[in-house]
């Protein structure tokens, strides 16, 4: 892999024939509607989290304990979800686990003890690290066949969702129970999943052609994995790649443990510890997610102006300064502005680290460097729930910050990774041509 920082888009080429596009976009377009129930849904669950803690009558430590289901369900389904893709399909895969999803946030409001809390919490958990895998691995292959760097921009749809659920949440928390929220949001998400399913089904993202644009030049990403929805024998790796992957899904946990604790602590610091109103604080995610709806909405022009290594570094160290004033401000407007600075600086470092990992490896470096991000983020929450029983939750936010300039550091610290390409070895049924 050639300097990071040179490689503006990592993806060059022709663009697919006029015959697939149409069928390219439609499948883009279904994706993405994908990408933003997921974020829809799971914010939902988020603004509810203040709700469900008194119902359940557990302590800020036995919240955290019982939000470890998610993270025990999620990353377990990780592992086994690249597999599920390579044998299934992506597209399917991701089908099957957004109605898993829809089903699975029904649950949460009908548990009154934090043991059985966090029992369901293994099945939503499970249902939601598995469509983060299988969907981003689609996304991978759009990636490769568009010849452009969009992943951002499905990322920006997950924001915006999570931007539109948590306020909805925050417009209905004083008026519905939260049983009667999350099953309007089942019936959602199950409605969704029928429109855009049977586009996800039926089209395949194309195979990219580079015969008519020529050979690459030597300064392109590593060959991307065989399209995701057509299975393939697994890929191996050799021992460059796999530390390739294994950097990026680092990268990946820093920021990601940063969008786990703005999703499960920034409502409950901003009424705990500011005085904040339910409303007000179900704003704090929701202008955390906006910002990252702008931030990822930009990403794909970012990218390719600055570099991948300069929006890195850039992007650490916005969130950590961000995070730094969301968590120690002593008001409730400076700790909002805070909160959307760092949405800003986070937006666009996890999808840069998911691609590259799924441009090394397909849906075995999406599912690895996923387990590592989303890994981050879902045991960020109960990290932060021991910090806040032990310390205060003020300075268990800061951890966030901590960890976002770690990813400023290492992304800058590999600028200069290179050496042989990464070796796939592997045959698959339908192999993409090298970039």
């Amino acid at each position: 892999m050639p300097n990071l920082n040179k490689v503006r888009t990592g993806l060059r080429g022709s663009p697919p024939p006029l015959s697939s596009l149409s069928s390219l976009t439609r499948l883009r377009t279904a994706l993405t509607v994908v990408f933003a129930l997921d974020g829809f849904l799971f914010a939902g669950w988020v603004v509810r989290i203040p709700a469900i803690k008194h119902q359940t009558g557990a302590s800020a430590s036995d919240l955290g304990l019982a939000l470890l289901g998610i993270s025990a369900g999620a990353v377990i389904t990780m592992v086994l979800t690249g597999g599920l893709c390579r044998r299934f399909g992506a597209r399917p895969v991701t089908v099957g686990c957004a109605v898993l999803l829809s089903l699975s946030i029904l649950l949460p409001p009908h548990m009154h003890s934090a043991l059985t809390l966090g029992l369901v919490l293994l099945i939503f958990g499970a249902a939601y690290g598995s469509l983060n895998v299988a969907m981003n691995s689609v996304a991978v292959d759009i990636v490769a066949a568009l010849r452009r760097p969009v992943i951002s921009s499905f990322h920006a749809a997950f924001s915006l969702g999570g931007m539109i659920g948590a306020g909805l949440g925050g417009l209905v928390a004083g008026g519905l129970s939260p049983a009667v929220h999350l099953a309007l949001l089942t019936v959602i998400g199950l409605l969704v999943v029928a429109a855009v399913g049977p586009t996800l089904l039926r089209e395949a993202p194309p195979v990219p052609d580079l015969k008519a644009g020529g050979a690459p030049s030597s300064d392109t990403s590593p060959p991307p994995a065989a399209p995701a929805s057509r299975p393939a024998r697994p890929a191996r790796l050799d021992r460059h790649a796999r530390a390739l992957v294994l950097l990026f899904g680092v990268i990946a946990l820093c920021t990601a443990y940063g969008e786990g604790a703005m999703a499960d602590w920034s409502a409950l610091h901003l009424t705990q510890d500011l005085g904040a109103s339910p409303g007000t604080a179900a704003a704090g995610y929701s202008l955390f997610a906006l910002a990252m709806t702008a931030g990822r909405l930009s990403g794909t022009v970012l990218v390719e102006r600055l570099g991948q290594t300069t929006a890195l570094v850039a992007g650490g160290v916005t969130a950590a300064l961000g995070m730094l004033v969301g968590s120690l401000a002593p008001s409730t407007w400076l700790a909002l502005t805070g909160f959307a600075v760092a949405g800003l600086g986070l937006a666009n470092i996890f999808p840069m680290a998911i691609g590259r990992a799924g441009a090394l490896a397909g849906p075995s470096g999406v599912a690895a460097a996923s387990t590592l991000g989303y890994g981050g983020m879902l045991l960020g929450p109960p990290a932060i729930g021991f910090l806040a029983e032990w310390f205060s939750l003020p300075l268990a936010l800061t951890t966030v910050a901590l960890l976002s300039a770690a990813a400023a550091v290492i992304g800058y610290a590999a600028r200069n990774a290179s050496a042989r390409p990464a070796g796939r070895t592997a045959v698959h049924d339908n192999p993409a041509p090298s970039e």
